[in-house]
Parts: structure tokens; C-alpha cells; sequence
């Protein structure tokens, strides 16, 4: 478990999972981005982890296994819902999310808490509206999960 106080705002996060998009945030073009492995072995210590993606390359799976963490398609046509349906199913205020799809935003927005990715692929415009941080890179991400002063740094009140 990660557990994080913000000053000001009356809030202490208490995160147990961590769900990831796949496509634009762990990887591109289906080809998982460098640096990331060694992030997750070392947040898997405190949270558990999920990939959850349309898998639109084909490589989700494999991009899972290669991670050491658990994987969970969503339907390309309803896979916003199904992020969200699997996020409420471990409990919305216990999970940290990143991703960088529009699929991504009502996970990003019901989240305890949301971080969205724009790299080389962009990012949807409406969840960035529904994200708590911004990064620019995936690792950024990560870090700031592995360093959570990092969060109070930029979610205090």
C-alpha cells in the first residue's frame, strides 16, 4: 500500500492498485516504452498491478508477461466502461490509474488517483479534463508513485 496525506485538502490517499493502460502509456505501437520494467518490479512491492487495454497491436499480453503483472483486455468498442467496471470492482479509492485514452476516462476520473500520460501519441482531451496530473512521460508516472512526496508536491491543498 502506498499511503499519502495532502495538506490542505483533508485527504490521505491509500492506494492498493495500480491499473495502467496500454497502448500510448506503457507502450508504442505496441512495443513496450524503456525504463518501465524496472519502475513496476519495484511498485509491486506496495501496490497490485493490472494492465487493462484493447490491445489494438496485439502485444498486451506479452507486454504483461514481460512486466511480471496481471492482464485484462477491455472490449475496443465499450472499453471505457469495462476499465471502469473492473476499477470499481477492487474499489475506485484504492486504485491509482495511469492511461492516456479517451477509453481511459472514466477510470481516470473515478479513480482515488488519476495520471494521465502525453507522449508520442497524444492524449485524449477529455481525460486530461478528468485527470489529477499531468506527465509527460510514462516513467514520470511511475516515479512519482515510487517518490509520493512527489504527489503531495503537486496535490496539496
Amino acid at each position: 500500500m502506498i499511503q499519502v496525506s495532502l495538506p490542505g485538502r483533508d485527504t490521505t490517499l491509500q492506494l492498493d492498485y495500480l491499473l495502467l493502460d496500454g497502448n500510448g502509456t506503457l507502450t508504442l505501437d505496441g512495443v513496450l516504452l524503456g525504463g518501465i520494467k524496472e519502475r513496476i518490479e519495484t511498485l509491486k512491492e506496495k501496490l497490485s498491478i493490472y494492465l487493462l487495454t484493447a490491445d489494438t497491436f496485439g502485444s498486451g499480453e506479452a507486454v504483461a508477461q514481460d512486466l511480471g503483472i496481471d492482464y485484462f483486455k477491455v472490449s475496443p468498442v465499450h472499453g471505457a466502461g469495462d476499465k471502469r467496471d473492473f476499477m470499481h470492482n477492487l474499489g475506485a479509492r484504492r486504485c491509482a490509474t495511469i492511461g492516456n485514452g479517451f477509453n481511459d476516462t472514466l477510470m481516470l476520473e473515478q479513480a482515488g488517483l488519476s495520471i494521465i500520460v502525453v507522449g508520442k501519441e497524444g492524449c485524449s482531451g477529455k481525460a486530461l479534463a478528468r485527470s489529477d496530473i499531468v506527465v509527460n512521460d510514462i516513467c514520470d508516472a511511475l516515479d512519482l508513485l515510487i517518490n509520493p512526496l512527489r504527489l503531495v508536491a503537486t496535490l496539496r491543498g
